[in-house]
């Protein structure tokens, strides 16, 4: 397992803490979670992004989709 430092100031060193100790959780766990969640955020974003620049436009309504369903 790999380890890893990160610098940042005292004063937000601190309100890591005692957010990660609020959420009762370990501080690495806490960071892992943090910086693991901001990639997949970006990886959706990316989707998102290709979604969109593939967009038909075409759309259908409830009753629509709901049709093709039963």
């Amino acid at each position: 397992m790999a380890t890893m430092t990160i610098r940042m100031p005292d004063e937000d060193a601190e309100l890591v803490r005692k957010f990660a100790n609020f959420e009762g959780v370990t501080l690495s766990d806490f960071a892992r979670s943090a910086i693991l969640e901001k990639i997949e955020d970006a990886y959706d974003l990316q989707a998102l992004r290709e979604a969109i620049a593939g967009d038909s436009g075409e759309r259908f309504s409830i009753d629509e989709v709901l049709s093709e369903l039963r």
